[in-house]
């Protein structure tokens, strides 16, 4: 039944940010569907695209970066929490820039409805925890999966009967004033939700079938990751982590598909390391070494616009990514932004009051506490940039990159160069 495995996946294997959307956007190409599985707005995924002599810079929240290829139908899987009006807006933008792509968009029907008030709450418990803050983008994220669990969400087939969605929603709004005791009226976001329903309608389907039957009858799918594994709720550095399961798992939770559809898994990890808000970072720099790494590479959240934080290659956290994954190939990203260093630094292992550690510590009391094992190896100090192929890599960088394959275990089958299309190197 399921002997077709026409499913490939990409997602990210440190804590965001690593560059998934432009790969996504490369092989999109030679896909039919590009779908979401988990996340929503609070991901940024940016593509660069060169249009004659002038580079053009897309940016996706909700959206599948594939939106971009005419040839392609994108979806927003069940597992998405899906805000209504910032889903339009992303769509009036690129039809603005030439794309007019809602024909090409189809949503889960048992996608979970995030709403404005989500968003307050979201402030409000993110301004509670003080000094111990998570740092999330307040996007409404981590309320909305809330009520999703606790089973008092509701989804966007929920808009067809209108009077019990509306009923149902006034409800959970004031059972959420009661608690964080903000003030809010609906009408206005109820009036929005209602000019836009005709429209979400069209869009609307049974996703998980939709996806099935098209890999049934040899259509070839690819699902963009949102967030990172070090960020999922069970595998990431809890309670530093976003609400869902942006790892292996939640593909499938979160579209309807199954495992053995899965033809072949690629995570996406940077050069170096970078993470946004609070949480243990091992190897983080936090001189001035890390601020010109931070410069080079525009390291600045595309959704919140935070500085990230920067630190060296971590092997031992990027390997308990790819052991809960399965990556068949990895992506490393941004190379070129340590064209300027006479060494680089290699995190290879972590130890613990003496004892050498073979996984990540669940306590972040301990993860706090480890002891990071370095390799030093010579920069290259030349522009990577303009280089269109693996083999006029200088060797040094061919080195660096040889050295982190050797350490993961895991082919690294992608190299990124730059920002735009045109620099990605495929070995």
């Amino acid at each position: 039944m399921f002997d077709q495995k026409n499913l490939t996946v990409v997602l990210g294997a440190q804590w965001g940010d690593e560059g998934k959307g432009k790969l996504v956007d490369i092989l999109t190409k030679d896909f039919d569907i590009v779908a979401r599985a988990t996340g929503g707005a609070n991901a940024g995924h940016t593509v660069y695209i060169k249009d004659g002599g002038t580079t053009k810079k897309h940016v996706f929240h909700l959206l599948p970066s594939g939106m971009l290829y005419p040839h392609v139908t994108c979806v927003i899987g069940n597992g998405v929490v899906l805000h209504v009006e910032t889903l339009f807006e992303e769509l009036e933008l690129l039809k603005k820039e030439g794309y007019d792509v809602e024909s090409r968009l189809k949503i889960s029907d048992r996608v979970a409805i995030l709403f404005d008030y989500h968003k307050l709450m979201d402030g409000a418990q993110e301004d509670a925890k003080g000094l111990h803050k998570v740092g999330t983008t307040r996007r409404g994220i981590g309320p909305a999966y809330s009520d999703k669990i606790n089973r008092k969400g509701l989804r966007l087939g929920d808009l067809a009967h209108w009077e019990n969605f509306e009923e149902r929603y006034r409800k959970n709004l004031i059972r959420h004033q009661e608690v964080y005791g903000f003030d809010y009226l609906p009408e206005g976001e109820l009036a929005v939700l209602k000019k836009y329903k005709d429209r979400l309608f069209a869009m609307m389907t049974d996703a998980g079938y939709f996806l099935t039957e098209a890999i049934r009858n040899g259509k070839r799918v690819l699902v963009e990751g949102a967030n990172a594994t070090l960020l999922d709720i069970d595998h990431g550095t809890y309670p530093y982590v976003t609400s869902s399961n942006p790892s292996i798992g939640g593909v499938f939770t979160g579209t309807g598909l199954n495992p053995f559809q899965l033809k072949e898994s690629i995570g996406v990890v940077k050069a170096y390391m970078t993470r946004v808000g609070a949480g243990p970072f091992p190897t983080e720099l936090t001189d001035a070494l890390g601020d010109s790494i931070r410069e080079a590479g525009g390291e600045y959240g595309s959704t919140t616009g935070r500085p990230r934080r920067i630190g060296w290659f971590d092997v031992p956290m990027t390997a308990y990514s790819i052991r809960i994954n399965g990556f068949s190939a990895l992506n490393l990203t941004k190379l070129d932004v340590l064209d300027d260093l006479d060494e680089i630094r290699i995190a290879v292992s972590y130890s613990l009051h003496g004892k050498k550690l073979s996984s990540i510590p669940p306590s972040l009391l301990d993860l706090a506490e480890v002891e990071v094992e370095y390799e030093t190896v010579p920069g290259w100090r030349i522009s990577l940039k303009e280089m269109n192929k693996w083999d006029e890599l200088p060797e040094n960088a061919k080195k660096y990159v040889l050295r982190l394959e050797d350490l993961l275990g895991c082919p690294i089958k992608y190299v990124g160069v730059g920002e735009r299309r045109d620099q990605l190197l495929v070995r």
